[in-house]
């Protein structure tokens, strides 16, 4: 039997980025149906990494250890594992509004990876000490504050679009613009953060990235060619998304970073010799930055990610 020809994007050696995947090519949802998942997923990116990561990749102790990097890491993952959750189900109603088969077949092969990242976000905190009786519980403890601030308001705004105003493509354009296009840099910036110290946390942020490089892609190539076909749609969309930008300026999300950088900051301050002189970014070593500074850095990313995406669109006037 001669093995499956992988698409690039999918292929975990050659995938790009999620920054540069993101920026810079144009998939749709005829192109990734549900035949292209089940040939580049399974036997693709997650082959040999279904939690993730390869069994013998692990955290450092002085992440699995009491301190500072293991409440970072393990807040970070616990408030993920609660996003993609909430993800999941509203796509369900996107599987359901979809207008066509190929559009259907995508949305439901999103559902299962958002499922998927839910669980190997969850996954992960046993690798950092979690108790598994105490697995539930730990990720209410460690994200229950976060969530009632900042994913309920956004699930409740989703599912007011989808659930109750039945509009497909506004919910494409809220999980696209408002929800993955703001957090997809920052899931970027976790990859990086974390090679070091936790290169399993970081395995399962590159393979999240690859099926959020798809995610993106798509979501936008819909609303472009909905917009090309419906452009009288323009002003409608617009106005969804300055309700949306406005909600996420209420949003305590700067302080919710800065919380987790701190704490990684006091990691770099107690271990940042295991660091060496890996960048974070080419030419900035990754022990050198600050809290802030990565927190501009991820802002800047996701500002040029938006832009691009936007203008690719037809909704330039976003911006």
């Amino acid at each position: 039997m001669t093995s499956p020809h992988i698409p690039s994007e999918a292929d975990w050696d050659q995938a790009p980025s999620l920054m540069d995947g993101a920026l810079n090519l144009e998939l749709s949802a005829a192109t990734c149906n549900l035949a292209y998942w089940l040939n580049s997923v399974p036997q693709g990116t997650l082959r040999g990494r279904i939690l993730g990561h390869a069994d013998e990749v692990r955290p450092l102790d002085v992440v699995r250890e009491e301190g500072p990097l293991n409440s970072a890491i393990k807040q970070e993952l616990a408030f993920r594992s609660i996003a993609e959750e909430k993800a999941t189900r509203a796509i369900g109603y996107m599987v359901a509004l979809a207008p066509d088969q190929d559009t259907m077949e995508f949305y439901s092969t999103q559902l299962l990876d958002e499922a998927r990242h839910s669980m190997v976000f969850r996954s992960h905190l046993l690798q950092l000490g979690t108790a598994p009786h105490e697995l539930t519980a730990d990720v209410e403890r460690l994200a229950a504050e976060d969530s009632a601030a900042i994913l309920e308001p956004l699930e409740n705004f989703g599912l007011r679009v989808l659930r109750d105003e039945r509009d497909f493509i506004g919910g494409v354009l809220v999980l696209t613009v408002l929800v993955e296009g703001v957090l997809a840099p920052a899931a970027e910036l976790s990859e990086r953060k974390w090679r070091v110290f936790d290169p399993a946390a970081a395995d399962i942020e590159r393979g999240a990235g690859i099926d959020e490089i798809r995610h993106l892609t798509v979501g936008s190539h819909i609303l472009r060619e909905h917009l090309l076909k419906h452009p009288e749609e323009k002003p409608r969309l617009l106005e969804l998304m300055a309700e949306g930008y406005e909600l996420w300026g209420r949003l305590p999300t700067t302080a919710q970073l800065l919380r987790r950088e701190t704490l990684f900051q006091k990691g770099i301050d107690e271990h940042g010799h295991l660091l060496g002189d890996y960048e974070a970014w080419p030419g900035r070593r990754l022990a050198d930055t600050t809290p802030e500074e990565r927190m501009e850095t991820g802002k800047a990313w996701a500002e040029k990610m938006q832009h691009t995406r936007l203008a690719y669109m037809g909704l330039g006037e976003a911006i």
